[in-house]
């Protein structure tokens, strides 16, 4: 893998906040994305989330299942942490993780 200039490790990470903002973040293009932008190997990234560097393949090519653990120290690498994010015009607001609002009546 070349190595990336800091304008595209840059322009990765400012790709990747609007897509978490837009709560368009999907796997396995984010873990790509999120490794990309940090300017990591498959090797590297693999030794930082204490997976191996076959688990890291599998999840880029989404082919890998990882675990709620797994994505949440792949998201710490980047400052995500995990949750159910409501999308506009899909249907029921999805669930949180933030704590409830107090009922009102």
């Amino acid at each position: 893998m070349r190595q990336l200039t800091r304008e595209e490790i840059r322009a990765r990470r400012q790709r990747l906040r609007e897509c978490s903002a837009a709560a368009e973040l999907r796997l396995p293009d984010a873990v790509l994305d999120i490794r990309k932008s940090l300017g990591l190997t498959q090797e590297k990234f693999a030794e930082l989330t204490g997976m191996t560097k076959r688990q890291v393949a599998e999840i880029e090519t989404g082919k890998g299942n990882p675990t709620f653990d797994t994505l949440n120290k792949i998201g710490k690498l980047f400052g995500f942490t995990l949750g159910f994010v409501p999308r506009a015009g899909s249907g029921p607001t999805a669930l949180s993780l933030r704590e409830p609002e107090p009922e009102t009546r």
